[in-house]
């Protein structure tokens, strides 16, 4: 107290009675003190008695009382139907003239006990799921992080099929003359490296000349393999089965 500790309480401390008060139960209604009471006592709700029940119920109201008159208002008027339903249930019934059963005065109050049975059941079942804040916190993370776009990989099988496609269109320019040439993959690689300036993209077709032949076409190709191996210049393609794209690689680019 006042910054200091307190080891032992002050003897002329006072204390006021209904500060010492303990509540062991707590009832949301005259129907949850109602179905208290059945259920303690082990009692069928369908065949409920009515003198035992009734008495117990106004002594629990009667304690309410004394302490809470505005909340004990919902409880006196529950404890006046139950007297209403036990006096109807002490006075004889006489038959009725058209035979048709009387019903049972009770038979409003169990229905009644029932439904709120399963409700409070229901919203005991609803209220043990997970709830956001009670059992578990929301948690956002924050990545800040620089997009950057991958373009797809060139593999071994895409350089193959352009190279089938560029075999394809020599056949329809295929010269029947027969002649020997001696070309070199060291000469063609430096040709390729000579169309590509800077840093423009140039289509993988456009390397090939028809008019070389098939030999020259192979020659070309092998040149580019070797470009590619030696990593002197990029190949790759905008989006799956986007033409082919080469241009010179960065190092490459550096050193012309």
């Amino acid at each position: 107290m006042y910054g200091q500790p307190i080891f032992e309480l002050p003897r002329d401390l006072y204390i006021p009675p209904e500060a010492l008060e303990v509540f062991l139960d707590a009832f949301e209604g005259p129907l949850d003190l109602l179905l208290y009471l059945i259920r303690k006592a082990n009692i069928n709700v369908l065949d409920i008695p009515m003198v035992p029940l009734t008495a117990q119920y106004l002594e629990y109201v009667e304690a309410m009382r004394r302490h809470n008159l505005e909340l004990a208002a919902d409880y006196l008027l529950m404890a006046a139907t139950l007297l209403e339903i036990k006096s109807r249930m002490l006075l004889p019934r006489p038959p009725r003239d058209d035979g048709e059963e009387v019903l049972d005065p009770r038979a409003e109050l169990v229905r009644r006990l029932l439904e709120y049975e399963q409700i409070k059941l229901a919203a005991a079942r609803v209220d043990a799921l997970p709830r956001a804040e009670r059992d578990f916190e929301w948690v956002g993370v924050f990545v800040a992080e620089k997009v950057v776009e991958r373009l797809p990989t060139v593999s071994l099988h895409d350089l193959q099929l352009a190279w089938l496609k560029i075999a394809r269109q020599n056949r329809l320019r295929r010269h029947h003359t027969i002649q020997r040439e001696e070309l070199s993959v060291r000469e063609h690689m430096s040709l390729i490296l000579r169309k590509l300036s800077g840093d423009a993209f140039v289509v993988f077709e456009s390397l090939f000349d028809p008019a070389l032949g098939v030999a020259g076409l192979v020659v070309v190709f092998l040149a580019t393999l070797e470009l590619v191996k030696e990593r002197l210049v990029v190949v790759t393609q905008n989006e799956a089965f986007a033409p082919i794209y080469v241009k010179r690689s960065d190092a490459s680019a550096a050193d012309a």
